[in-house]
């Protein structure tokens, strides 16, 4: 049973849609985070359709199907720090089950978009992991990213370019400023932050571009190796925005830039 659960029905218990690269050497990975607002998961073409993508690219990948708030659940409760947990266990998850999965367990990253950007930045911020708790396996490793890798994101909360229904979606209408504060996603950018990528348009309106400045701005601030994109245009839940003039190059840079990590290090298939 996963953490503040008490029931097993449809939306109460995360999954892990895992697929596994066949390689003779142990190789990336990474866990997918689907936008949604917090109150759905857009799994095709934020979460299979990237997983498909980083398979060509020899990364192995899981995608969390993170627990919410909406859905039917409103009354359960799966509002923060719920999903952020969900998240930090399928990190944890391929860290743990790294040699049994072929996956070199110091090179393991999480993308997320849109709200699951939010996740990304807050699981990327915030760590868990307990060294001497021998009675859970999984739990007792970290769950801190190798990588981040944030797909025009929700970051800012309690701010005007705020996207108002993830945040109340995943911390409730009554939520205390003080809550509010803690969960803007820029605020626990530390210097044990991981490197990251980002991008987002200028065009987006659901979405403010403004979100993806506050957090790398925060990334420069701790001098964390990143990397942000904006283009001119571009309508927010692009996913891999083959059709979109400009943004289509995100993917291509993305890549780049993660062949300069030594995750992917096979030309796509």
């Amino acid at each position: 049973m996963p953490p503040g659960s008490s029931e097993q029905g449809d939306g109460d218990v995360p999954k892990l849609i895992c697929t596994l690269v066949d390689a003779s050497d142990p190789v990336a990975a990474i866990v997918i985070l689907p936008g949604g607002g917090y109150g759905g998961h857009a799994i095709g073409h934020e979460g299979y359709q990237i997983a498909e993508w980083f398979e060509e690219r020899g990364v192995s990948s899981a995608i969390c199907t993170y627990r919410l708030r909406g859905k039917g659940n409103a009354g359960k409760g799966y509002g923060h720090p719920v999903p952020l947990q969900d998240a930090q266990r399928a990190i944890q998850t391929l860290r743990a089950n790294a040699a049994e999965w072929n996956i070199d367990p110091e090179r393991i990253g999480v993308i997320g978009f849109s709200a699951g950007g939010h996740l990304c930045a807050t699981v990327s911020t915030r760590y868990a992991g307990q060294p001497d708790d021998s009675s859970d396996r999984v739990g007792s490793v970290s769950s801190r990213p190798d990588y981040s890798i944030l797909c025009y994101p929700v970051i800012a909360f309690g701010k005007p370019h705020t996207h108002r229904g993830s945040q109340q979606n995943l911390l409730g209408a009554d939520a205390s400023a003080e809550l509010i504060s803690d969960t803007s996603g820029e605020v626990h950018v530390s210097d044990q932050t991981p490197p990251s990528f980002l991008f987002h348009t200028a065009a987006d309106k659901v979405v403010p571009a403004q979100n993806s400045l506050d957090y790398y701005s925060a990334l420069l601030r701790h001098e964390i190796p990143s990397e942000l994109h904006v283009f001119p245009e571009g309508r927010h839940g692009l996913g891999l925005a083959k059709d979109q003039p400009g943004a289509s190059v995100w993917p291509s840079l993305c890549e780049q830039w993660l062949r300069g990590l030594g995750v992917v290090t096979i030309e796509p298939r």
